[in-house]
């Protein structure tokens, strides 16, 4: 099969590698229909995060190739969506709903031989805690991207949403305007959110955050953009935060434009962050988020999806085959590009 390898910082390559096969009797191997290529993937392709060389990629869906003895709930040609990280399905963690802090927790694409989910198939450890299967059916190409997007990114930006509380009425305040970062409007305009502030200074994602239900653009940054959104809320500062990048100065304006009260519900993940205790303290500014347990997400945005009722697909603004996936990394680390969709097969 052909697979993304990561050789080093810049450096991605396709190359032939075995088909996985089943290693423990909990397994299932899924051949990849869609793939994709995440802003967290940037971390390791520009050097700031290590990672050891080999498969990569942690968004992907695809059909049930083969099972383990073990396995009862997935099947061999079911239609499944994989979530980013692998989990039991049964422990505490998992039953509260926080898969990605499951006791026997696994991340796809971390350098391993078989579990890098930009190539053609993929080993899917604990198979019935983590796959999600879908209805089989005659879907259209955009649907397809909206259906991945589940795997990560959509599920991402709305556990945003939900770890600061967005409720009817409120003021948000989305920090990044990367894919996560436009989930993070959709699922703000999903639970109700009536003022929607989207902090981009790009016109392509400026226009898919008003299509997706912001109100206000922000462009500026520091203490700029908290000068602009305190003067766009009289001086208050917003009900909730979506913080969907992960760098110091993106943590420190989300907290700076939390009114008194809120919440910043934060997924991007933490470079270099440091957290203003005293700040926060002083005006009740909570925290909440981590690793998105999209997972636990699937029985909510499936619908949505299915029925038309979002399309988050519409973040993918460049499609590729694995034969160039380098221009994917390229593009996206050029802000070419929004998010690079991997077409690997046919459903």
């Amino acid at each position: 099969m052909k697979a993304a390898i990561f050789r080093g910082p810049g450096s991605i390559v396709v190359e032939e590698r075995p088909i996985p096969t089943i290693r423990n009797n909990g397994d299932a191997v899924v051949r990849i229909v869609r793939s994709c290529v995440c802003g967290s993937d940037l971390w390791f392709y520009r050097g700031i995060s290590d990672l050891p060389h080999g498969g990569v990629g942690h968004e992907f869906i695809g059909v049930v190739h083969e099972t383990g003895a073990d396995v009862h709930h997935i099947k061999p040609g079911d239609f499944v969506i994989a979530p980013f990280a692998y989990s039991d399905g049964t422990c505490p963690n998992c039953q509260a709903g926080f898969q990605t802090a499951c006791v026997s927790v696994g991340f796809f694409g971390q350098g391993g031989e078989d579990d890098g989910g930009q190539a053609e198939y993929v080993r899917v450890p604990m198979a019935d805690g983590t796959l999600y299967p879908i209805p089989r059916g005659d879907y259209a190409d955009d649907v397809l991207a909206s259906l991945l997007t589940l795997s990560d990114v959509m599920g991402t930006g709305y556990h945003a949403a939900v770890s600061a509380q967005v409720k009817a009425g409120d003021t948000v305040a989305v920090v990044g305007d990367g894919a996560v970062g436009l989930c993070g409007v959709l699922s703000a305009k999903m639970l109700g959110a009536t003022r929607i502030i989207a902090m981009s200074r790009h016109a392509d994602r400026q226009a898919l955050a008003r299509e997706f239900g912001a109100t206000d653009i922000v462009e500026e940054r520091g203490a700029d953009a908290l000068a602009r959104i305190m003067e766009l809320t009289d001086g208050v500062g917003v009900d909730a935060v979506l913080e969907c990048v992960g760098t110091h100065e993106s943590n420190e304006t989300s907290f700076a434009v939390a009114r008194a009260g809120a919440i910043v519900g934060r997924v991007g993940v933490p470079h270099g962050v440091e957290i203003p205790v005293e700040e926060t303290f002083f005006r009740n500014v909570g925290m909440r988020g981590g690793p998105a347990p999209v997972r636990a997400y699937m029985d909510t945005l499936l619908p949505e999806v299915l029925s038309g009722r979002i399309n988050p697909g519409k973040v993918f603004d460049l499609e590729i085959d694995l034969d160039n996936i380098a221009e994917g990394y390229a593009a996206m680390d050029e802000r070419r590009a929004i998010k690079a969709l991997i077409k690997v097969s046919d459903l």
